[in-house]
């Protein structure tokens, strides 16, 4: 077995772990520098929107030598406003301006002709309205709201309303985070950028699911054992499924990576920018939500309950007494306080939270059982 699988197998186990819960304060405070940055980002830079949002022109000229950044300049300096060239396979030219109308584009398309020494009835131009993109946001909103609450009603119902929440925090925390990396950036804003974002909405859930489901499942009838509390046992499954996650996060990363870094950056195709941006962060904000922040949340709505509450008060009061008489915290033995508040006194491997995290204990086997003492004959 592999190193990582070996890891994998132990934290599954409980053998190994890493106090996730325990520490969600710091991750807390990583998440609202974060938003703040995102925030401050929007506020200051913006979004720059594209031409289906904004309206403007976009030419598509012949064959030509002249170089995408120089028909940047010219496209800037006959409109005004900033325009993007992208180089297509036929070395002919998309030159895409916003906010320009038809009178304004005709002098562009001239000059467009005039600098790269073209005919200007062989560049085609094509106005865009902003109604177009206006449409798709609208549609994108109305997707995305009612993506929310069917979200929040099928986890109330699957799971509780406290995993409900946690997860639709964890949402627009991964929103929140994206959409300020492109502000920051200053990537447009396309289409192609809508539909990324509303992709990683189904990633993230679906990740912060199989947390949810571990933690579920460990949690069954944990009030009627005084071993562990509920934020320790929530630790337990995000320990258990850990390399689950970091092994889905890494595989759906490197094909995104590659349209972003080569497709993007190397290759110079800057339209796979507009959706490989919004997959990558969305997709690493979606796999660290899940960890760090939908189930330490859920941990701390959790113990607001009365039931657990006293479940934690009765696991320290147990603890102390344990250490009080030199025994171990983690597996005490069974004593007179093990029946307290309904107790069994059975507790030392409950089924249900999970593999015991201290040695396991080997049963002793009685050899002589049945059998006379002394040497056969």
């Amino acid at each position: 077995m592999s190193k990582l699988g070996n890891l994998g197998a132990r934290l599954y186990r409980g053998e190994v772990g890493y106090d996730f819960v325990g520490k969600r304060k710091i991750w807390y405070g990583i998440s609202i520098l974060i938003t703040i940055t995102a925030f401050v980002a929007l506020m200051v830079r913006g979004l720059h929107m594209g031409i289906e949002f904004e309206g403007g022109a976009v030419f598509n000229t012949p064959k030509t030598s002249v170089s995408s950044a120089t028909a940047e300049e010219v496209a800037e300096e006959a409109s005004g406003h900033q325009a993007i060239a992208q180089r297509l396979g036929n070395d002919t030219l998309r030159i895409q301006i916003s906010g320009v109308d038809t009178d304004k584009s005709d002098h562009i398309k001239s000059q467009l002709a005039k600098e790269l020494d073209v005919k200007a009835d062989d560049i085609n131009a094509d106005l865009v309205g902003p109604s177009w993109g206006d449409q798709i946001a609208n549609k994108a909103w109305q997707g995305l709201a009612i993506f929310m609450i069917l979200v929040v009603i099928y986890l109330a119902i699957a799971f509780e309303w406290r995993m409900a929440l946690a997860a639709l925090i964890a949402l627009i925390h991964d929103l929140t985070i994206t959409v300020g990396v492109y502000a920051l950036v200053g990537f447009e804003v396309t289409p192609g950028t809508v539909i990324g974002l509303l992709t990683i909405l189904g990633y993230s859930l679906y990740d912060t699911v199989v947390v949810f489901d571990s933690l579920k499942e460990q949690s069954k009838d944990l009030a009627k054992q005084t071993r562990f509390t509920y934020s320790e046992v929530a630790n337990r499954s995000i320990n258990s499924t850990l390399v689950r996650s970091i092994n889905t996060t890494v595989v759906a990363l490197l094909p995104v990576a590659g349209l972003l870094f080569i497709g993007g950056g190397f290759l110079g195709a800057g339209m796979l920018n507009d959706i490989s941006l919004s997959l990558f962060v969305g997709l690493a904000a979606g796999a660290y939500s899940s960890i760090f922040i939908a189930t330490p949340l859920v941990a701390d709505f959790k113990e607001t309950d009365p039931q657990m509450r006293a479940l934690k008060k009765r696991v320290l009061a147990k603890r102390r007494a344990a250490a009080a008489k030199g025994e171990s915290e983690e597996a005490p033995a069974p004593d007179a306080d093990a029946t307290e508040d309904g107790d069994d006194g059975d507790d030392t491997a409950p089924a249900v939270v999970g593999p015991r995290s201290g040695p396991r204990a080997q049963p002793v086997r009685n050899r002589g059982r049945g059998r006379p003492s002394g040497k056969r004959r």
